[in-house]
């Protein structure tokens, strides 16, 4: 979306099931390799909050994640060739709604972001703090007003992209009538990813976006407040696996994590913000390939000093 212009033109354009004006006929043609940037949980007010250990408060302070976005939107701008996109996997702000911060967080990071080259569009996912761990028609909605639909597809260089909101897998017992709705879309888009006629080609891969990963580390691990519960995972894995899913990418965790199964690939990248582990504020570069779909996690430094690694560099060419 467009680094200038009004508020409603940068992060609203998602609400009518386009790309931020590319053109969709043409975008379902494969023409080459090209790259895209996978972040992860910007959650201002988090760092604050876990400091203190009152991670259900809002956190009042988030100048440190503001400089953190501002220099990953610094990092991504200066990679050459330009990424044809940017997903941010969810919990955009750490202020649960309807609670103190919301509104500042939210208007914080749209002001961090503003600095995105114009040419590469923000493509945004909605996680458990953006709606709620329980959300509502209410705080759906909410979300959809600032940052866009909660759950949508667009297709970019022959690749078809599925953005999903992974808390109506979790809990939709507060909003079952939009779990539904998204059950039946996505089931939709499977079949039609799956299949290829005239005027629907097939894609050359299916990209999935999610907040919550299916699971951390083994497909059949124990449930977990970081994964998608076991049945709602193995119904997942199959329908994905059926429809040719190549990769699912998440965040959630604020750690990296994820497997292969069954050729599938769960991606769950650690986070721009606040860090649970080991690892520190970074993004992932995803290159894709008529054979592959190839992925790498760098610090915010790695990217800004040396940008991506000679071998993935060399993959678009």
């Amino acid at each position: 979306m467009s680094g200038t212009g009004s508020e409603q033109d940068i992060f609203l354009k998602a609400k009518n099931r386009t790309f931020c004006g590319l053109d969709e006929d043409a975008e379902r043609v494969w023409k080459g390799p090209f790259c895209f940037i996978v972040a992860a949980d910007p959650q201002l007010g988090l760092m604050k909050a876990w400091s203190e250990g009152d991670c259900d408060g809002g956190g009042d302070e988030w100048e440190e994640e503001i400089q953190l976005t501002k220099q990953a939107v610094a990092a991504v701008n200066q990679l050459n060739p330009r990424p044809r996109f940017m997903a941010l996997c969810g919990d955009l702000v750490h202020a649960m709604p309807g609670t103190p911060f919301r509104a500042a967080q939210e208007q914080g990071l749209k002001e961090a972001l503003r600095g995105i080259d114009p040419a590469i569009p923000l493509v945004f996912v909605s996680g458990n703090h953006d709606l709620g761990n329980a959300p509502t028609p209410h705080t759906v909605e909410q979300y959809c007003q600032a940052w866009g639909d909660h759950f949508f597809s667009f297709w970019v260089g022959g690749v078809l992209c599925l953005v999903l909101n992974s808390q109506l897998f979790y809990d939709s017992s507060g909003c079952p009538d939009l779990k539904e709705s998204q059950d039946q879309w996505l089931e939709e888009q499977l079949q039609k990813a799956s299949s290829s006629t005239a005027t629907e080609p097939k894609p050359k891969h299916v990209l999935v976006f999610q907040h919550i990963p299916l699971y951390l580390k083994s497909h059949d691990e124990e449930d977990d407040y970081f994964n998608l519960q076991k049945d709602v995972r193995r119904s997942l894995l199959e329908r994905f696996k059926n429809a040719g899913v190549k990769a699912v990418f998440s965040g959630h965790y604020h750690r990296n994590a994820g497997g292969l199964h069954d050729g599938l690939d769960m991606v769950v990248s650690s986070a721009i913000g606040c860090q649970l582990g080991e690892d520190t504020h970074g993004l992932r570069v995803v290159v894709v390939t008529a054979e592959a779909v190839v992925h790498r996690y760098y610090s915010l430094e790695q990217l800004s000093a040396g940008g991506m690694d000679a071998d993935l560099h060399k993959l678009l060419q």
